[in-house]
């Protein structure tokens, strides 16, 4: 039986960035509008923490009946090394799943945005098909097509659209420029997992395009997080303060691009996470500013 520091472990903190950057440029973003709401956003990003951890708990199920995680490299896997039985790990994401649901139905019901329900729903299923069910799509090479739409698009302005009740150039290029970000975490962590994934049929993009490709990938993630904000600072130049939150992308992008495999990708998975969180931030910060001081 999983000690609790284990099941901590699972929930695999470290992503955790990945909900948080989403909502602080969505809120952001709002200000920019002039309707910024502080409760709002602190629902929103409760639904989006529970659904990460929530897809953090469901892949280490997936993933660990179908035998994909026997041999791979990185952070403790509950079922795949036999610490928690599957059905308690199954349990524990749609508990998450249902959290999640649950603060994301105050948020649409107190903001009026009940047409939201339909893309949280999705977010939801979309959350247990990346590695569940008889066809998920993170076997087929499409994991980062849903990142980019629901922890990057979705989230940054459903955050914007439930407390301005709009959104604008400066709300899409942040949700642009946090999706691409996440897309680099994704993609990264699954460069570093191209041989056992190989190995056990799991056919993500990086598997597909093979290790050159993924590698250039992951750059270029990068790449358009910068064009986003410097396309938001035409319209918001306060906005412009987020090109400091992709300074950890260099060293990240030189060891990619050096060939790092295996643990020596964890540290710049590690930093990109790092990155997103300051990205988001500073790119949510940056709008409030120009709000206050434009």
């Amino acid at each position: 039986m999983a000690t609790l520091n284990e099941w901590i472990a699972g929930s695999r903190p470290r992503t955790l960035p990945v909900a948080v950057a989403p909502v602080a440029a969505g809120t952001g973003a709002a200000y920019a509008l002039g309707d910024g709401n502080p409760a709002y956003a602190l629902l929103a990003l409760l639904v989006s923490l529970l659904l990460q951890i929530g897809v953090n708990f469901a892949n280490d199920y997936s993933d660990g009946i179908r035998g994909t995680d026997d041999t791979r490299v990185g952070p403790i896997r509950l079922v795949g090394q036999g610490l928690a039985a599957p059905s308690s790990v199954k349990f524990a994401a749609f508990t998450c799943f249902a959290a999640a649901g649950l603060c994301g139905l105050a948020l649409v019901a107190l903001s009026g945005t009940w047409w939201l329900l339909l893309a949280g729903a999705l977010a939801i299923v979309a959350a247990w098909k990346y590695t569940g069910g008889e066809h998920p799509y993170g076997y087929l090479g499409l994991g980062e097509v849903f990142v980019f739409v629901f922890f990057g698009l979705v989230a940054t302005l459903g955050t914007t659209y439930t407390q301005a009740g709009s959104v604008d150039l400066s709300a899409v290029a942040a949700a642009v420029g946090v999706g691409a970000i996440a897309c680099a975490i994704l993609v990264v962590n699954n460069l570093r997992d191209i041989p056992g994934d190989t190995v056990s049929g799991k056919r993500t993009l990086a598997v597909r395009i093979g290790d050159a490709a993924t590698r250039k990938l992951f750059t270029s993630m990068f790449f358009v997080a910068l064009v986003a904000v410097v396309v938001s600072g035409i319209h918001r130049p306060w906005s412009l303060v987020a090109l400091a939150g992709l300074a950890p992308a260099a060293q990240s992008a030189r060891t990619v691009a050096a060939g790092a495999t295996g643990r020596d990708l964890i540290p710049p998975l590690a930093r990109t996470g790092t990155t997103i969180l300051l990205y988001g931030v500073l790119f949510g910060v940056g709008l409030f500013l120009d709000h206050r001081l434009g």
